[in-house]
């Protein structure tokens, strides 16, 4: 039994921030798997250092180059194999947790990531291509992803709801599941298929409020304002699950839309490298981590609640702050911005690799 086993008793899912063909093929992922990794995330950066910056995928590439195929079919198929043989290996994870956990999440397009309706046309293809129940696909919460997230929800296809840093938008996603839900189960939809998460990114907060600091010339609150901003989200959460809205979807079968820590690898030197895992434990959520968090988590890290420990102080911290000038809600919205620009540039960079590839063939 390993610290990850421990985190599954208490109600948390750690999941994999990483996807390679190689981890797929070697039965490093199923090692993982046994480890306790109950689920994998990928997103264009993710995808874009695998098969840019391995020679995995080339005898694949090789193949679909001489068959005629363009880049973007060649990009589909490496990656749609992987999502999909990665969700095989996960399956038995998923109908041991009965749905709750064995999820791997793919990303739309980020160059759609302020187009409602080619989001949903994306998703919905996706997902229907792929077949299979244990695949999320991933739809940034910008304000014209998450509409899209409500439809999606209501047609039964799983979402992972990315690229979350503001709890008002948090507080919006969550609210668009449970709307979804609704039209699901007016439709007579089954509740108990459909199951989301919404990725609320962490260390990203932490670097640009600490810079902010810095600028003031304080540091009594560095490393502190993006552990207190998941904090509150995860009260919000409390929230919004409760109640007779949300009881009455639960009486049908659905699952709450859990919270789901991402980007929880410590940017900054002089923190504890397991810092977002350590301080973000707590029940009905996921913390997806990348190769070297995990390892870190796995030798020294800490097993035990701390979400619902100090959410006066989390607020206060939040305060504060504000009192310093530094407005957080700025920040996270051009977190969110810079967000969806540099997957954009993983995916373009993905597909310009791709196509230099192709020439060696």
């Amino acid at each position: 039994m390993t610290k990850l086993h421990e985190l599954a008793d208490i109600g948390q899912a750690i999941w994999f921030d990483f996807i390679r063909r190689s981890l797929i093929t070697s039965g490093e992922l199923q090692s993982l798997i046994d480890q306790g990794i109950r689920g994998v995330t990928s997103n264009p950066s993710i995808f874009e250092k695998a098969i840019a910056g391995s020679n995995d995928y080339d005898g694949d590439l090789k193949d679909l180059v001489q068959k005629g195929k363009s880049i973007d079919e060649i990009y589909e198929e490496l990656t749609l194999w992987d999502i999909a043989q990665t969700a095989d290996l996960f399956r038995g994870v998923y109908e041991e947790t009965k749905g709750l956990d064995g999820y791997v999440s793919l990303e739309v397009s980020p160059a759609l990531a302020y187009d409602t309706d080619r989001t949903i046309s994306e998703a919905r293809r996706l997902f229907t291509t792929l077949n299979r129940p244990n695949v999320m696909i991933k739809v940034p919460a910008t304000k014209q992803g998450i509409p899209a997230v409500e439809t999606l929800i209501g047609e039964g296809v799983n979402v992972n709801v990315t690229l979350l840093f503001s709890v008002k938008y948090y507080e919006e996603v969550a609210l668009a599941y449970l709307a979804g839900l609704e039209k699901l189960a007016a439709s007579g939809g089954d509740l108990g298929k459909v199951a989301s998460v919404a990725s609320f990114f962490v260390s990203r907060v932490d670097t640009s409020v600490d810079a902010a600091l810095d600028r003031i010339g304080t540091n009594e609150l560095q490393g502190k304002i993006a552990t207190a901003n998941a904090k509150i989200a995860y009260d919000i959460f409390h929230r919004v699950f409760s109640g007779p809205r949300w009881e009455q979807l639960a009486a049908k079968g659905a699952k709450v839309q859990r919270l789901l820590w991402a980007s929880t690898g410590t940017k900054n030197p002089d923190y504890s490298d397991t810092l977002y895992v350590d301080g973000l434990v707590g029940a009905h959520t996921v913390n997806t981590l990348p190769p070297a968090t995990l390892q870190a988590y796995l030798d020294h890290g800490k097993v035990h609640a701390t979400l619902d420990e100090g959410i006066d102080e989390a607020r206060d911290q939040v305060d504060r702050i504000a009192e310093h000038g530094i407005d957080l809600d700025a920040i996270t919205d051009k977190l969110l911005k810079d967000g969806v620009d540099a997957f954009a540039k993983s995916f373009e960079s993905l597909m310009s690799s791709i196509g230099e590839k192709s020439k060696e063939f």
